[in-house]
């Protein structure tokens, strides 16, 4: 069965840092890009950052750029990010997910979502 796990998720305080993990079960996904999308409550699903397969190449978004940092372990199954500086409004469920077709920050170009871990900040 093909999957993706996260985890990592829970809660702290601004400022904070937490590490999120996404970890490939029944195929790694080779050759694709990976990406976080986070879903805050009463709101739509929103791009955070993504990773090329090779990792040579990343994107972030607007609101997360120089706070988080994503990276992939050198066996390429399994994807991190890692948040700094975390601020109430970064408080959502994280979800990690396989970009399959159209643009990197586009939520609807993904697939093979995992369940999500939750990241809670308060102030």
């Amino acid at each position: 069965q093909v999957q993706l796990v996260e985890s990592g998720g829970g809660s702290v305080q601004a400022g904070g840092s937490l590490r999120l993990s996404c970890a490939a079960s029944g195929s790694s996904f080779s050759g694709y890009t990976r990406g976080w999308v986070r879903q805050a409550p009463g709101k739509e699903r929103e791009f955070v950052a993504a990773i090329t397969w090779s990792g040579a190449r990343t994107w972030y978004a607007s609101s997360v750029k120089g706070r988080f940092t994503i990276s992939r372990d050198n066996a390429k199954t399994t994807v991190y990010l890692a948040m700094n500086s975390l601020k109430p409004e970064d408080t959502a469920l994280y979800y990690c997910a396989v970009l399959v077709r159209g643009a990197v920050d586009a939520v609807a170009a993904y697939d093979y979502w995992g369940q999500g871990t939750q990241v809670t900040v308060s102030s």
